[in-house]
């Protein structure tokens, strides 16, 4: 019977679960999962896994970054960035590695270098806070044109409609990316 390490880069520090949202800015040291809505900045020298179930709309500064579901915004991974095959990404992906499984859906601005020396490094203070005023803007006129509040899931419902409508932005003529 074989016994399995645990390590302290396989441990989540930090988790956004299902039906929830935050706001804001996170800094940590290890891995954050997000399987949740989140929109700000997120800062970590370990990794960051957008689950699947999980949407994105934030700048994120991290060694390793996994998208599984609907991202929209700026990645600067230090390592690699992963795509996998639910994966529906909006923004600009700064990496010296990009894996991206087969059905990925994307477009935006992809900078990578096979390096981190070539990668320079973001602005991040300024960008954070540009994103993070530009997200509450959304917020706060997706819920006054909808007239619904985050106690119904008005806020859960608009953002998924936003997400449909960026994804039949991003599918183009044929269903693939035409970069």
């Amino acid at each position: 019977m074989g016994s399995r390490r645990v390590t302290e880069e396989n441990l989540i520090n930090s988790i956004v679960g299902p039906g929830t949202f935050f706001r804001g800015h996170i800094e940590l040291d290890g891995l954050l999962r997000v399987d949740g809505d989140f929109s700000g900045s997120l800062k970590s020298t370990g990794r960051v896994i957008i689950g699947r179930a999980g949407r994105a709309d934030c700048a994120i500064e991290a060694g390793t970054v996994v998208i599984g579901g609907v991202f929209r915004g700026e990645v600067f991974a230090a390592e690699k960035v992963v795509l996998l095959s639910s994966a529906v990404v909006i923004g600009t992906i700064r990496s010296p590695r990009l894996v991206a499984e087969d059905g990925v859906l994307l477009t935006g601005l992809f900078e990578i270098t096979g390096s981190v020396e070539r990668l320079g490094r973001p602005d991040s203070r300024a960008r954070k806070k540009d994103l993070l005023l530009e997200s509450v803007r959304t917020r706060e006129a997706a819920g006054a044109s909808s007239g619904a509040s985050a106690h119904d899931g008005g806020a859960q419902h608009d953002a998924a409609a936003e997400s449909s409508a960026d994804l039949a932005t991003v599918r183009g003529g044929d269903g693939e990316w035409n970069g």
